[in-house]
């Protein structure tokens, strides 16, 4: 007797384009309680990559804890390419090719001010609590 299909039996994505893993990323920060997160296309500005995704967080362990969880929530799409600043978590670089992660503190990222730097990059559109998410200390 055939076994009939469910869709648990639907096996996962293993691939994922680079809007997605943009929007991953910033899903998997947001899930570790960063805020001010936000995605930049940069396909048609530069080669580098195709996203940039800048996140803040409040400490260095937050920052840790958030790049872990990125790291990891991808992990079945394919490895990190690299990882720079992950032992202090002051700011810290995620590079998976198609999309390159920043994740800083709050006063480092207001000093590099890759935002200012990216701003003619349209922004990717994320989920309304996503693009909300905002330091508690600035309200």
């Amino acid at each position: 007797m055939p076994v009939k299909k469910t869709e648990t039996d639907v096996p996962e994505k293993l691939t994922l384009s680079s809007e997605e893993r943009a929007l991953r990323c910033a899903e998997l920060a947001f899930d570790k309680k960063a805020y001010d997160i936000r995605a930049l296309d940069i396909s048609r500005i530069s080669s580098i990559a195709d996203f940039l995704v800048i996140i803040s967080g409040s400490s260095d362990k937050q920052n840790q804890a958030i790049s872990d969880n990125i790291r990891t929530g991808l992990k079945k799409f394919g490895k990190v390419i690299d990882i720079e600043g992950a032992r202090e978590g002051k700011w810290i670089v995620m590079d998976y090719g198609d999309v390159l992660v920043h994740i800083f503190q709050h006063d480092l990222r207001r000093y590099y001010d890759l935002d200012g730097l990216w701003k003619m990059a349209p922004l990717l559109d994320l989920p309304k609590a996503i693009s909300e998410a905002h330091r508690e200390s600035d309200y």
